[in-house]
Formats: structure tokens, sequence, C-alpha cells
């Protein structure tokens, strides 16, 4: 999925096996671009700790937020 530069992307946690600590199930992280990471099948996502870190990308799900969304929560963060 592609969002215009400079505009925070959400994944949802669908799966946290081996990560219960650092991911809650049906909980939206703020994912950072990392194309070498997606090249790796990770993905970059800010987690409970609030610091980034990767994680495979089979435990989430991309989302379409509106544009309004995610402007509210990229305030939030």
């Amino acid at each position: 999925m592609s969002r215009p530069k400079g505009e925070p992307q959400y994944v949802l946690c669908v799966r946290n096996d081996g990560y219960e600590a650092s991911l809650v199930t049906r909980r939206l992280y703020r994912q950072i671009a990392d194309p070498e990471a997606a090249r790796r099948g990770l993905l970059r996502v800010v987690d409970e700790s609030g610091e980034d870190y990767l994680f495979p990308a089979k435990l989430f799900a991309e989302i379409a937020l509106p544009k309004a969304v995610g402007r509210r929560l990229a305030v939030a963060t």
C-alpha cells in the first residue's frame, strides 16, 4: 500500500506469536518506512515500549485509514 510521503502508515496486529510482551493483537501500530526490512519480509513498527523494532510482516495487516483519522493519530504520537 503506498501512502503520500510524510503521511504515517498504520498496521493492525493480527498475531503476536513470540512477541506477547511487545505487541497486542487487534491494536494499531505506527509503521516506519524501511525498504530493506520490507525486502526481508519484516516491518519496522513502534511497539508497546514506544521504540521501533523489526517484526515479521505476517503478524500485521495493512489498513487504510481516512485522512482525518490518520492526521489525528499523528498528532497524538
